[in-house]
């Protein structure tokens, strides 16, 4: 029995290890697009290019709007902000810019609000740039939508595609009335994309001290 247990962990767990780091590794290699060429914003001072953008649609219902603004920054804004192309953009409607005003304004006496947008559209504008999403949701009456999303560098939205409590596996968007899954999905997925960026940059300077 002993002899047993030495091999056992001689060659099996090095062996089942090894399967779990690659399992690892391909995770965090890949975060599916599921939507390419995202609507620009047409903004001077905010642009999806050359950014890493979360995205959210906080509609004319101010309490609707601000509780998922407040999740949202609780628990992805505040950890991300620091990092190198984040930016956070809440896109509104014309109209409510003194019912955010005040918003905005308590939310920036507990946040550093520097990496936060908010952009006023007219409906129209806000529908097309929601649709461009192509996502399976829809805004409400308000133009609101409970759902965040990761649009990426190259303006394209990404998400998953093999998730297990999604009919059909694909998770276009984050639930920001979910704060476990903010914190289980979301965080995750911005991980991915990080760790993406951080291989490309050390591929890229491996290259150049090849040359």
């Amino acid at each position: 029995m002993k002899k047993f247990w030495v091999l056992f962990s001689l060659f099996v767990l090095p062996l089942v290890f090894y399967i779990f780091l690659s399992k690892g590794i391909y995770k965090y290699s890949n975060l599916p697009i599921l939507t390419e060429n995202v609507k620009t914003l047409d903004e001077d001072s905010v642009s999806f290019s050359e950014n890493l953008s979360i995205v959210c649609f906080l509609g004319s219902d101010i309490k609707e709007g601000k509780a998922s603004l407040f999740n949202l920054n609780q628990t992805i804004y505040k950890r991300y902000n620091q990092k190198p192309l984040f930016q956070a953009i809440a896109i509104l409607p014309e109209g409510t810019e003194e019912d955010y005003k005040m918003v905005v304004e308590e939310l920036s006496a507990f946040t550093n609000i520097d990496k936060w947008s908010f952009i006023y559209k007219n409906n129209d504008e806000i529908k097309n740039l929601y649709t461009s999403l192509e996502s399976p949701f829809e805004l409400n009456e308000n133009l609101f939508s409970q759902y965040a999303f990761i649009i990426d560098m190259e303006s394209r939205l990404r998400g998953r595609k093999d998730d297990e409590d999604v009919e059909g596996g694909k998770l276009y968007g984050y639930n920001m009335r979910s704060v476990s899954e903010l914190k289980n999905k979301m965080k995750d997925d911005i991980d991915i994309i990080y760790y993406q960026l951080k291989k490309s940059a050390e591929k890229e300077a491996r290259r150049k001290r090849e040359i």
